[in-house]
Parts: C-alpha cells; sequence; structure tokens
C-alpha cells in the first residue's frame, strides 16, 4: 500500500467539493463593506474563531516541519507547541484593546497607541514577512506533500494549491476564510489522529516506541550545551516568538477582531489554547514513530521532512490515506489562505488607505481582491526558490521569526502595560531591533567567512540570540520614552491598562465568567504536566 488508489481519489475529490461548496456559499453572501470582506462583519461565533485560528496555524510546514524534525531529533520542538497558553493572553490581555478600538489591523493599533510612522513600519515588514516566511514554507511543505505522497510533480502540485485556495480567498474574503478553515480543522485533527493510533499500533504501543527510539527522543530539555537546542534557551525564547505570533501578529489577531463581541472573541482564544495542545500528539510522535519505524527497517526514509506523507503513505488503508491527505491538503490551504487574506488586508487597510482616505467601502473590497491576487502571484514566483530552503523546515521558520518578533512583541506589551512608553521609543525600537536581527541572519549566512567576534555573533544560538534582542529592544524602548516627553493623556485613552476608564473595564469584566477562567488554567495545568512528563525527571 504504497501508492494513491481510487478510493483515495475519491475522497480527496470529495474534500475539494465540500470547501469549494462552503466557499461557494460563502462567496454569495453580501459584501459589500470593509467589514464584511475583511472581518467577516464582525459577527462570527466562537467555536468558528477557535477552529479558525488553530487551521490557520496548523500548516502543512507544521504537518511537516514538526514530524521532521521529531525524527530527527524528537520532542524537543514541542516546546514551541506547548506555549500554547499564549493564545490566552490574547484573548484575557489584548482582546479588549482590540475590539474596544475597532481596528482593522495590528499596525492600525500601533498607530492609535503610537504614530503613523510605528504603522508604516509594522505593515512594511509584516507584509514582507509573510511572503518570504508564512508563503514561502507553506507551499514548499505542500508541495513535499503532493510529490511524497500523491505521486504529482512538486511545482505542479505547488501551483494547484496557490491558485485554487488563491480563487476563493479573492472572492470570498475572511468570511470564506473562516468557515472552510472551521472544517479543515476537523479533518486534519481526525486525519493526523489516525495516523498517529495506527503508528503506535504498528510499532508495538507506546512503550515500544520509547524502547526502540531511545528516552533522549522524548526529552523535552535537552543539555544547556547543546549546539541546536539547549534547554535555557528552549525555555526563554519560545514565549517570545509567541507573544509576537499569538497575540500581535494580523496573521492570528484578524480571526478575533471579527467576533460578535469581547466574549465571543476570549472563547474563541480559549478554545484554541485546547485544539493547540494536539499538535504534540498528532504530529510531533507521528516523526518519532517513523523514526522508529525506520531503525527497525519498516520504513525506507529519504529525508527526514518526508516523515509524516511517508507514514501516511505506507501505513494507511485505502480510503482512510486519502482522509489523511485531504487533512493535509486542509493544513496547506487553511495557513495559505490565512497568509493570503492578512497580507491583503494589510495592504489595503493600512497602505491603499491612508494613501486614499476618501475612498468608498466598494473601492476598499475590489483592491482588497486585487491585492490578494497579487500576493497570490508573488507565491507562484517564489516557487521556483523552494527547493533551496535547508535543512528541517521547521527549524527555519522558527529561526526566522526568531530574529523579527523581539522587538515587536516588546513595543505591545510594554504599551499595554505602561502609560509612559511614547511613540519615539516605539519607532526607534522597531526599527533598531529589526536592524540587529537583520544583521545576525545576514551573518550567519556568510557566517563561514567571518572569524572572532563577528563568527561568535553569527554562531551564536538562534533561540540566545531572541532573548538577548528582546532583552535590548526592552531596554531601547524604555531608555528613549524616558529620555523624550510623554504621551498625552488623551491620546492614549483607553490603549493602556492604566488609561483605560472605568465604563470600559466594568464592560470587560462583565464579558467573562468563572467558566471562562477555569478553563483557562485547566489549559496551564495540562500544559505543566506535559512538561514535567516529557523530562529527565520521568522519561529519564
Amino acid at each position: 500500500m504504497d501508492s494513491f488508489q481510487p478510493l483515495d481519489w475519491i475522497v480527496v475529490g470529495l474534500y475539494f467539493m465540500v470547501i469549494l461548496g462552503i466557499a461557494w456559499w460563502v462567496i454569495k453572501q453580501k459584501q459589500d463593506s470593509a467589514a464584511d470582506y475583511f472581518l467577516a462583519g464582525r459577527h462570527v461565533g466562537w467555536f468558528v474563531i477557535g477552529a479558525s485560528i488553530f487551521a490557520s496555524n496548523i500548516g502543512s510546514e507544521h504537518v511537516v516541519g514538526l514530524a521532521g524534525t521529531a525524527a530527527k531529533t524528537g520532542v524537543v520542538m514541542g516546546m514551541y507547541e506547548l506555549h500554547s497558553w499564549l493564545v490566552l493572553l490574547l484573548g484575557w490581555v489584548f482582546v479588549p484593546f482590540y475590539m474596544r478600538s475597532k481596528v482593522f489591523t495590528m499596525p492600525e493599533f500601533l498607530e492609535l497607541r503610537y504614530s503613523p510612522a510605528a504603522r508604516w513600519f509594522l505593515s512594511l515588514i509584516s507584509l514582507v514577512g509573510y511572503v518570504l516566511t508564512k508563503v514561502s514554507v507553506t507551499v514548499y511543505a505542500g508541495a513535499v506533500v503532493f510529490q511524497t505522497l500523491m505521486g504529482i510533480n512538486f511545482w505542479t502540485g505547488a501551483l494547484i494549491t496557490v491558485v485554487l485556495t488563491g480563487i476563493y480567498t479573492i472572492l470570498g474574503g475572511l468570511r470564506a476564510v473562516v468557515y472552510t478553515e472551521a472544517l479543515q480543522a476537523i479533518i486534519l485533527i481526525v486525519g493526523s489522529a489516525t495516523v498517529t493510533l495506527i503508528g503506535l499500533h504498528k510499532i508495538g504501543g507506546w512503550n515500544n516506541l520509547v524502547s526502540i527510539a531511545g528516552s533522549q527522543h522524548f526529552n523535552l530539555f535537552l543539555p544547556a550545551s547543546d549546539p541546536e537546542f539547549p534547554w535555557p534557551g528552549m525555555v526563554l525564547a519560545p514565549p517570545i516568538v509567541g507573544l509576537w505570533y499569538w497575540c500581535t501578529d494580523q496573521y492570528i489577531v484578524q480571526r478575533t477582531l471579527a467576533a460578535a463581541n469581547e466574549t465571543q472573541a476570549r472563547r474563541g482564544t480559549i478554545f484554541a489554547s485546547y485544539l493547540k495542545l494536539l499538535p504534540f500528539f498528532i504530529f510531533i510522535i507521528p516523526g518519532i514513530i517513523a523514526y522508529a519505524l525506520v531503525k527497525t527497517g519498516q520504513l525506507n526514509l529519504p529525508s527526514s521532512d518526508m516523515a509524516f506523507p511517508a507514514l501516511v503513505r505506507t501505513l494507511l488503508p485505502t480510503g482512510i490515506r486519502g482522509l489523511v491527505a485531504g487533512g493535509l491538503l486542509a493544513a496547506l490551504m487553511s495557513s495559505l489562505a490565512a497568509v493570503f487574506n492578512s497580507c491583503s488586508t494589510l495592504f489595503t487597510m493600512d497602505i491603499y488607505k491612508k494613501l486614499r482616505p476618501h475612498a468608498s467601502e466598494k473601492k476598499l473590497v475590489t483592491v482588497g481582491r486585487i491585492a490578494t491576487g497579487i500576493v497570490v502571484i508573488f507565491g507562484i514566483a517564489w516557487i521556483p526558490l523552494m527547493q533551496h530552503i535547508s535543512g528541517q523546515l521547521y527549524d527555519y521558520l522558527q529561526s526566522v521569526q526568531s530574529y523579527l518578533a523581539p522587538p515587536i512583541a516588546a513595543v505591545f506589551l510594554l504599551g499595554l502595560f505602561w502609560k509612559r512608553i511614547n511613540a519615539s521609543g516605539a519607532v526607534v525600537t522597531l526599527f533598531g531591533g529589526f536592524l540587529l536581527g537583520m544583521l545576525r541572519l545576514f551573518a550567519e549566512l556568510g557566517k563561514n567567512h567571518l572569524s572572532g567576534a563577528l563568527f561568535a555573533f553569527a554562531d551564536m544560538s538562534f533561540l540566545y540570540f531572541c532573548v538577548l534582542l528582546f532583552a535590548a529592544s526592552l531596554a531601547i524602548l524604555i531608555t528613549v520614552s524616558l529620555l523624550t516627553a510623554p504621551p498625552s493623556f488623551e491620546k492614549i485613552k483607553g490603549l493602556t491598562y492604566a488609561t483605560t476608564v472605568a465604563a470600559d473595564k466594568e464592560a470587560s469584566r462583565a464579558s467573562w465568567n468563572t467558566r471562562d477562567a477555569v478553563l483557562s488554567v485547566f489549559v496551564v495545568v495540562i500544559i505543566a504536566a506535559i512538561l514535567i512528563y516529557f523530562s529527565p525527571l520521568f522519561i529519564g
């Protein structure tokens, strides 16, 4: 059972028909205003928000990259997945300010809190970053799935997914994205869980897996001297990247901005935090299963990035294989759709509308569709460079994000909690932090030609660099803000905890109940239990 059978193709075909049917139903809905097109009319419920956050986050680069990294190094990259508690911060700490300000984008919020310069900078960096990281790795991973699992040519598979996803995103806007993502999340979870369970059965159960793979493959806390994943770096860096990604990145936050109210937005993030517990078990563990099957001669794995597709191809029966393939395609399409829609929103609301402030609602929707189409073209143009992405896909993504995230996370976090932080501090931090991150990236690419202090700078673990860059960003932000004039109260009224009026505080308190709080705490308890189990204390 190593190739697609007619029944598999039928199942995949049915999946595409259902997805396109949902997209067509959404496209027929009225979408004349910017709020309709970019934020689904601002009336999405918690279930769709949570499922959409999960589906947007879990792209094919997660499925392919997490399993591939696990096959090579073990569960260590699961540390990033176990910081799902940060999405709770989005719901409890950030959402009240985002919802009250009625913004369309995160750069727009930075303009309200700081200045137009901060907005322009974040808009441009986000757009470039999406094309270089999210679009590139998602398309690459999707093409790997097509090639390994279905036998479809790398370039053909990449082109099909970019074009098809682009069409329904252009026509349907965020509403098409979030409703198709809700279904895609379910398919992805069911399919990936099936691979895990059948893989465990094939290897002889959990204890056999641990015995064959070795306890070191199940250790989340590698020695501090480890050149790739030292435990201090893995404890400190993922929350910094996660703070940026989960709480300030348009790609994720746009789903909560589409919520009917603060209650629905917060409950959507709580639901997403539970869904985010699953990747550790349904993507990382299959990677270790693949490693164990290779060790016992039951699986041939030319590249670790092929671990998950190879399991699907060799372990699953006909029909089920088609279902899981649909899940992998769901991961690809949901992430691509989220990138396309986020780029469209950023360009239209942060760049075009700033240049054309009197543009009609209908014009904004039209420009949004054109912008999506342009990003689709960029995605296609980027395909020839995909196969030059080196090593483990997920490692690549996390290292690049570690160079971009710290200054943005610092500016958002301190901006909410300290009213003394001003626009001068924010702009200098964003520019300075970005320059430091890019210096590190280019130094790393050319480190073989460096020596002395420059080589040490280029060769430092990306995890430690992330922590140092965050500390430097905080220092710059605080120092420049204290050396320049404080912002006026009217400028930041309602945009920090210290300047929130009593009526808004009361409304926010009324938006949650005890059950919401208990469910949130329980997620943290589960994460703590997983961290303890997959540590030297238990796993050995």
